[in-house]
């Protein structure tokens, strides 16, 4: 099922003065500038009572004064909850905090360059899907896949054959060779496996390479990792090579009107791939409201970083979230150092994956 076919209102997205239709003859802008005008025409008590009106056909809308639609949360749920999913991907996840279960496309085929920088796969190019089981038996889905741009139309028009939406395509790197594009994946259902089935139609479109034998974690003895969570205030962790720390946002995040378990779809990210001599490359990801976009990219260029997007990860979340992904090269604790005001400029707390 789609999300627009779901019973319930679906939270606006901009102001009621933003630009979308506002051009459109009898559009939403045009209708609220009759309104007001008509409201200027009237006596004060009349103009008062068609605000009201306005005010409540508004309230429906958004589903009661106080936004009360009714919530629904997530279940925990075991991997064998979703051996369907897994047979359909034709891979096998794992289970994130208890709730999401989580299945890495990481691209192993590709060798990408940025600035003078190979790209290990675990620094920007790890495609990722989540799935979570929710207490009205439906499920989500969301995820983040790196395609080259060759595949990414094809991937695309597979998404949309099999009503998987995409809620962002964008850049994580500045001058990459060849060309890629990370594209925001999102579905709601009662049929998880369609949804995976539709996933690997469209991952079948890409050169993603079939999943390969975990090999042993891999230790950088020329990266301070001590200096690295000092500077931020949070333990990180190993991915092979990568040292990532992370964040998630403290607000309960809905994405209409699922409450997401922590993290999903909202986290600040560091990764960091070490270079040599305690230098690394830097590719990040920081979750912000609206009134943090500004001071947290104002500290992120203070602190080194080139920004390379802001764009938002989501179609209906709430609070609204935006997201700007960064790079840099350097020491990789004076990196740290220098991000650190960026990331607790934002309401977040720190994360560290638990030890299995």
């Amino acid at each position: 099922m789609k999300a627009e076919d779901r019973q319930g209102p679906i939270r606006p997205q901009g102001s009621a003065g933003g630009s979308h239709g506002a051009g459109t003859a009898g559009g939403a802008g045009s209708a609220s500038r009759r309104r007001m005008l008509a409201a200027l025409a009237l006596p004060p008590l009349a103009a008062g009572a068609l605000a009201a009106c306005a005010d409540s056909t508004e309230a429906v809308r958004r589903g009661g004064p106080a936004g009360d639609t009714a919530t629904v949360r997530p279940v925990r749920t075991t991997l064998g909850d979703w051996t369907g999913v897994s047979d359909a991907l034709g891979r096998t996840g794992d289970m994130k905090q208890g709730f999401m279960y989580h299945t890495g496309f990481p691209r192993r085929d590709l060798t990408v360059v940025s600035h003078g920088v190979v790209v290990k796969p675990a620094l920007a190019l790890a495609s990722h899907v989540a799935f979570v089981r929710y207490a009205d038996g439906n499920v989500l889905l969301m995820g983040d896949v790196a395609v080259t741009e060759g595949e990414l139309q094809g991937y695309l028009d597979a998404l949309n054959a099999h009503g998987i939406e995409q809620t962002a395509i964008h850049k994580h790197l500045l001058s990459q060779t060849p060309d890629i594009w990370w594209i925001h994946v999102h579905a709601h259902g009662g049929d998880p496996v369609a949804i995976a089935r539709g996933l690997r139609a469209a991952f079948d479109r890409t050169g993603t390479p079939p999943p390969a034998s975990p090999g042993p974690p891999s230790r950088s003895p020329d990266l301070d990792t001590a200096g690295i969570d000092a500077a931020l205030g949070v333990k990180g962790s190993f991915d092979g090579e990568i040292y990532k720390s992370t964040f998630i946002r403290r607000e309960t995040i809905l994405d209409d009107h699922m409450v997401l378990p922590p993290g999903l779809g909202s986290t600040t990210a560091l990764n960091f791939q070490p270079l040599g001599r305690g230098r690394a490359a830097v590719s990040g990801d920081c979750a912000m409201t609206a009134q943090e976009v500004r001071p947290a990219l104002a500290a992120l260029r203070k602190g080194g970083a080139q920004l390379v997007e802001l764009h938002n990860h989501g179609l209906r979340d709430d609070p609204r979230l935006f997201f700007v992904h960064f790079w840099a090269v350097g020491d990789a604790v004076a990196l740290a150092r220098g991000f650190s005001p960026a990331v607790h400029t934002t309401n977040v707390r720190p994360f560290t994956p638990p030890t299995v």
